[in-house]
């Protein structure tokens, strides 16, 4: 990349972003972040507990003060929550400070990546599958409005899609 423009990452949960950031990160040389681990360092507790505590509301507070600091960073990859796109002011902070990446996978593949983890709040119900569908039916047009590149990361591996990454970034510089 010619320029060191920061690159976000956007999707549900399980499709890949905190892998492929990873990944990422690395084969451009550039540091990597996540917004929910950044959370966790600064609370002290998981994400489950601060659900717990303060609600869904409370976590999008503290995820929204996150995500316009790390924002304001050069040369980053940062993995974003699922639910990052909810609030109109971290989807202004994304679109004109970097370079956003809308990572696409079914809900039916998210379910199959997430089914045994316990630490994903939003999917301890009696139907997870199905509070998927409803979340992908929400969160997709916000996830497209927002992204400048979307990726599908269905049924492939983190390595493959941030080789696509890079490849298409090369394309726009």
């Amino acid at each position: 990349m010619a320029r060191r423009q920061s690159l976000f990452l956007i999707g549900p949960m399980g499709a890949g972003k905190s892998t492929v950031g990873r990944q990422l990160a690395e084969v451009l040389g550039m540091d990597f972040l996540d917004s929910d681990l950044e959370i966790q360092k600064r609370t002290g507790v998981d994400i489950p507990t601060i659900f717990e505590f303060e609600g869904e509301e409370g976590f999008r507070k503290r995820e929204a003060v996150v995500i316009d600091e790390l924002t304001g960073k050069d040369s980053i990859v940062l993995a974003t929550g699922g639910g990052a796109v909810l609030r109109d002011e971290n989807r202004r902070n994304l679109s004109s400070r970097g370079l956003v990446v809308y990572l696409y996978c079914s809900p039916e593949q998210q379910f199959e990546r997430t089914c045994r983890d316990k630490s994903r709040p939003l999917l301890q119900t009696e139907n997870p599958l199905a509070k998927l569908q409803e979340l992908m039916a929400i969160r997709d047009p916000l996830y497209r409005q927002t992204a400048d590149i979307v990726i599908a990361t269905e049924q492939r591996n983190a390595q493959a899609v941030a080789r696509e990454i890079s490849k298409r970034l090369e394309l726009i510089d």
